[in-house]
C-alpha cells in the first residue's frame, strides 16, 4: 500500500475521515448514556441538566455529519492535476477499518482443528495481517485494485480454513460507514468481506476521476474505471444482502451504481465532443440526442437520491450536483437544436427527406399546427421553434446556477460555477443574435427531446479470475479436505511392515490419498489403519499434496525396512451448520449498537413464516419506549433450538425506525 503518512491531498482527506469517525464514535456513546440515565432518572433537577446536555450533543453529531459530508463533497482533490474546463466528478471515499490481529486465533485453531504446530504458521499469519493493513492505504491505480482484490480473494481461502459455519472465531472486525461515520463491528468475516469489496468500487471512482478527460485515451479509462466501480457495487448489493451499514444497504448501492453509469455516460458525450462540434445539420442532431440522455440519467440519479431511505444519508451536495448536471445538459440539449434551426435553412441540394427524418426522431410531438417538413422549409416557423428552445435552454440554465448558488458546498467549486457561466452567456448571446421584433407574439412552447445514445453504458462484472494469488495457508493441505467445515482425529502413526512385497491395503484419490481395500488382517489394521483414512506423511515427509504414484514411489523406496506413516481420519459432519448471521441493534431513540451479530436457527421449520428483515443499524429511532446502553454484544450459542423471547436487554428495532 501507499504510505500512511504521506501528506498526499487524498490521504489528507481520508485522515480527517479517520479522526471524524472517532468523533462520532464519542458522540454516540455520550448521547447513549445520558438517555440510559434521562429513563433511569427521577430526580427533575437532574433531568434538567440532562436534556440541556442531550441538545449539546445532538448539535455536536449534526456538526460531525456536515463535516463528513464536505470530505465526501471535496471532489477537486481527487480530479486531475491537468487545467480543465469540465464539471468536476464525483468518487467514492474509502471506507476506514481498525486494525485486526489475527494471530491467536488462527494459531490456536490451527493447533486444536489442524493438530498442527501452529508456531510454524507464523509468517503466514503475519504475511495476512500486512496484506491487510496494506488494503488501508491503496494505490489509486491498477495496482492498488489488484492488491485489494488479491486479499478478497485471500478471505476466501481464510474463510475456508479457519471460520467453521458453527461458531466464531473471536476476531472483531469493526468497519466505519463512508457516509454517516457510524461504526459497525462484527465477528462475521463477510462484513470484512463486502467492506474490501465496497472499497474496491471506490477505488475504481477515484481512478476514474484522476482520468485525464482532455484526451481520448483518458476518457476511455475513465468511462472503463466507472463501468466497473457500477459492476463491483451491483455485485455486493446481489452477493452480501445483510450489510448492516448504511453505505452498503440495496438502496444505497442501487443509487451509486446508477450514479457511476450517469458519470460513464457523461464521459461517453464529452469522448465525443472531444474532437470539436461542427456546426453541421447531422452532427448536432446527434449531439442533441447524446446530450438529452445524459441529462436525463442525472434527473433519474437525482429522483433516487431524494427517496427514502437513502435521502437522510447521501450527501446533499450530491443531489444538488445531480439535479445541476441533468439541469446544464438538458440545456445543452436544447442549445444545440435551436442552433440546428437558427443556423441550417434548407438548400435546393440538401437531401430533404433525410433532414426531415432526423429532425422527427427528435420530438414525440411537435407543438400545434406545427410539421417537421414545413419547418424545415418555413424560414419563420424555423426561426420561432428555435427561439422557443433557445428559451428553454437559458431557463435550465439560470435553474443550474441557482441550485449551484444555494449550495455552500458546491458554490466554492470554481470550475464549476466557470462552466455553468460560460454555457448560460452562449446562450444568451445566440438568442440576442436573432430578430426580436415578433418575440411579444411568439407563444411557442419548445417541445421536449427525445434522448438516444449511440454507446449503451453497462455495468462491467468483477474479473477476480484475472488476479491469481497463492494461499497463504497452503500448507494445510488441499481446500478440498482440509477445511474448517470438516472434522478429523489427530495424527495417528502407523508402522507398516512388507508382507512378501505387500503392504496389505490400496490407495486412491488424488490429494490426500485414501487407503482402501485394506486387508484387515495385515498388520497395518492391527495397528489401527482403517478404510478411508487419509495418508498426510510418509517416514516424516508430509505427502498432503502428493498423489497415488507420488506416495506408492516413497512406500516402495524403503525396502524391506518398516516405515511410518501418519493418518487421520475424518470424523461425522452431519450436525446443522450456521450458514448465516442475522442483524440485531438496540431500539433506542437516536443511537445505534455498535455489535450487531447473532445466529440463526439450527433448522427452521418451512410451514413457519420467515421473520422480517430488519433495518440497518439506527441512529435515530422513532420508539422511545424502547433503548439500552450503547455497547452491546450479543452472545451466539450454537446448536440452539429455539430463540427465547426475551431479547434482554436487546430489543429489535421497530420495522417502522427511522434510519437515521
Amino acid at each position: 500500500g501507499c504510505n500512511p503518512l504521506a501528506e498526499t491531498g487524498r490521504s489528507k482527506l481520508q485522515n480527517q475521515r479517520a479522526v471524524l469517525n472517532q468523533q462520532i464514535l464519542r458522540a454516540v456513546r455520550m448521547r447513549a448514556g445520558a438517555e440510559n440515565l434521562l429513563r433511569a432518572t427521577t430526580n427533575n433537577k437532574v433531568r434538567e441538566q440532562v436534556l440541556l446536555e442531550l441538545s449539546f450533543v445532538n448539535s455536536d453529531l449534526q456538526i460531525l455529519k456536515e463535516e463528513l459530508e464536505g470530505l465526501n463533497i471535496s471532489v477537486e482533490v481527487y480530479q486531475n492535476t491537468e487545467e480543465t474546463f469540465s464539471i468536476p466528478l464525483v468518487p467514492l471515499g474509502l471506507k476506514e477499518t481498525k486494525e485486526v490481529d489475527f494471530t491467536l486465533p488462527l494459531k490456536d485453531f490451527i493447533l486444536e482443528h489442524y493438530s498442527e504446530d501452529s508456531s510454524e504458521y507464523e509468517d503466514e499469519i503475519a504475511d495476512l495481517m500486512d496484506l491487510r493493513q496494506a488494503c488501508r492505504t491503496p494505490s489509486r491505480d491498477e495496482a492498488g485494485i489488484e492488491m485489494l482484490i488479491s486479499y478478497f480473494l485471500q478471505l476466501g481461502y481464510v474463510e475456508n480454513r479457519f471460520f467453521p459455519p458453527t461458531r466464531h472465531m473471536g476476531v472483531l472486525f469493526t468497519w466505519y460507514d463512508s457516509f454517516t461515520g457510524v461504526p459497525v463491528c462484527q465477528q462475521n468475516l463477510l462484513l470484512e468481506k463486502a467492506s474490501i469489496l465496497f472499497n474496491i468500487g471506490a477505488l475504481y471512482t477515484q481512478i476514474g476521476t484522476r482520468c485525464n478527460r482532455q484526451t481520448q485515451a483518458g476518457l476511455e479509462n475513465a468511462v472503463d474505471a466507472f463501468q466497473r466501480a457500477a459492476g463491483v457495487l451491483s455485485y455486493l448489493k446481489e452477493t452480501f444482502t445483510h450489510t448492516p451499514s448504511y453505505d452498503m444497504s440495496p438502496a444505497m448501492l442501487n443509487v451509486l451504481v446508477k450514479m457511476m453509469l450517469a458519470q460513464a455516460q457523461e464521459c461517453v458525450f464529452e469522448q465525443i465532443g472531444l474532437p470539436g462540434i461542427r456546426n453541421e445539420f447531422f452532427t448536432l442532431v446527434k449531439m442533441t440526442q447524446e446530450v438529452a440522455k445524459v441529462g436525463e440519467v442525472y434527473m433519474l440519479v437525482n429522483t433516487a437520491m431524494n427517496q427514502e431511505p437513502v435521502k437522510e444519508n447521501i450527501p446533499y451536495s450530491w443531489s444538488k450536483l445531480a439535479q445541476i448536471k441533468s439541469d446544464h445538459y438538458k440545456a445543452l440539449a436544447h442549445y444545440f437544436i435551436a442552433t440546428v434551426l437558427c443556423d441550417h435553412e434548407l438548400q435546393s441540394g440538401d437531401d430533404e427527406d433525410q433532414q426531415e427524418k432526423a429532425l422527427s426522431q427528435l420530438y414525440d410531438y411537435m407543438p400545434e399546427g406545427l410539421m417537421v417538413l414545413t419547418v424545415l422549409k418555413d424560414k419563420v416557423q424555423r426561426k420561432q421553434l428555435g427561439k422557443a428552445h433557445l428559451r428553454k435552454a437559458i431557463v435550465y440554465h439560470e435553474e443550474a446556477l441557482r441550485v449551484c448558488g444555494l449550495c455552500k458546498k458546491l458554490r466554492n467549486i470554481d470550475v464549476l460555477q466557470e462552466v455553468l457561466t460560460a454555457a448560460h452567456k452562449r446562450s444568451l448571446l445566440k438568442y440576442a443574435q436573432q430578430e426580436t421584433e415578433d418575440d411579444f407574439l411568439s407563444l411557442m412552447q419548445a417541445p421536449d427531446i427525445v434522448p438516444k445514445m449511440e454507446y449503451k453504458i453497462e455495468t462491467i462484472a468483477p474479473q477476480f479470475s484475472k488476479v491469481k494469488v497463492k494461499d497463504f495457508f497452503h500448507r494445510l493441505g488441499p481446500l478440498t479436505v482440509f477445511s474448517a467445515k470438516q472434522r478429523w482425529t489427530a495424527p495417528r502413526t502407523i508402522h507398516i511392515h512388507h508382507e512378501e512385497g505387500e503392504l496389505g491395503f490400496g490407495l486412491k484419490g488424488g490429494s490426500p490419498v485414501q487407503i482402501y481395500c485394506l486387508d484387515p488382517v495385515c498388520s497395518a489394521a492391527s495397528m489401527g489403519l482403517k478404510e478411508g483414512d487419509y495418508i498426510v506423511s510418509v517416514g516424516g515427509v508430509d505427502c498432503k499434496w502428493l498423489g497415488v504414484n507420488e506416495v506408492l514411489e516413497k512406500l516402495r523406496n524403503v525396502g524391506e525396512q518398516p516405515i511410518e506413516i501418519e493418518v487421520i481420519s475424518c470424523q461425522d459432519t452431519a450436525s446443522s451448520m450456521h450458514s448465516k448471521s442475522a442483524t440485531y441493534s438496540v431500539g433506542m431513540q437516536k443511537t445505534y449498537s455498535l455489535i450487531c451479530l447473532a445466529m440463526e436457527e439450527d433448522k427452521i421449520d418451512q410451514t413457519k413464516k420467515a421473520p422480517l428483515k430488519l433495518p440497518f443499524l439506527s441512529w435515530g429511532t422513532k420508539n422511545r419506549q424502547k433503548a439500552a446502553s450503547t455497547l452491546c454484544l450479543p452472545s451466539a450459542v450454537a446448536g440452539s433450538s429455539q430463540i427465547k423471547k426475551k431479547l434482554s436487554p436487546f430489543t429489535l428495532l421497530n420495522t417502522e425506525s427511522s434510519l437515521y
